[in-house]
């Protein structure tokens, strides 16, 4: 379901921007804004109570950390706060190129999570675990979308007007 967000919120920003409305005038700045939208869902389950079950929430987040990983609870608030400061930094022209670069770093860094979620069988929301075979193409997919918009962002630097013409 995710990926679906990042694709479809993607053409609908990229469809505003056909309309007219030059925030989502390209199709990195579109991707961008959707993989902020996307970010804002995964971040969400790092902190939703263990009782809610209808959606991912914070303990099956838990469950997903290696066990050679100290501190399972922390790292799950952590990267949910990592979520959210990159879904800001995507949205912000001017830190864009940054927040892609963290993001894709971000997501080398959780792959351990969702290689031992898989290959342990760790239950989703009440559900079956996500095999591997799908999970590892959804990470390659987040990584190339956060390389994508960092190496497409524009960095735009002040030109100094020449005061002596």
């Amino acid at each position: 379901m995710i990926p679906l967000i990042l694709v479809f919120a993607t053409l609908g920003f990229r469809a505003l921007g056909a309309l007219g409305v030059r925030r989502f005038a390209t199709w990195p700045s579109a991707a961008a804004h959707a993989m902020a939208v996307m970010l804002l869902f995964t971040a969400s389950a790092h902190f939703v109570p263990a009782d809610v079950t209808v959606m991912p929430n914070h303990a099956d987040m838990v469950r997903m950390v290696p066990p050679f990983l100290p501190y399972a609870d922390a790292l799950v608030y952590l990267t949910g706060v990592l979520e959210l400061l990159g879904a800001a930094g995507l949205v912000i022209a001017a830190t864009r190129k940054p927040a892609g670069y963290a993001l894709a770093a971000l997501f080398i860094a959780l792959l351990p999570a969702n290689i031992h979620a898989a290959v342990a069988h760790v239950p989703f929301a009440g559900g079956e675990a996500t095999p591997l075979w799908q999970r590892i193409p959804e990470q390659l997919l987040y990584l190339a979308v956060a390389l994508w918009v960092a190496r497409t962002a524009r960095t735009t630097t002040p030109v100094k007007e020449n005061v002596y013409a």
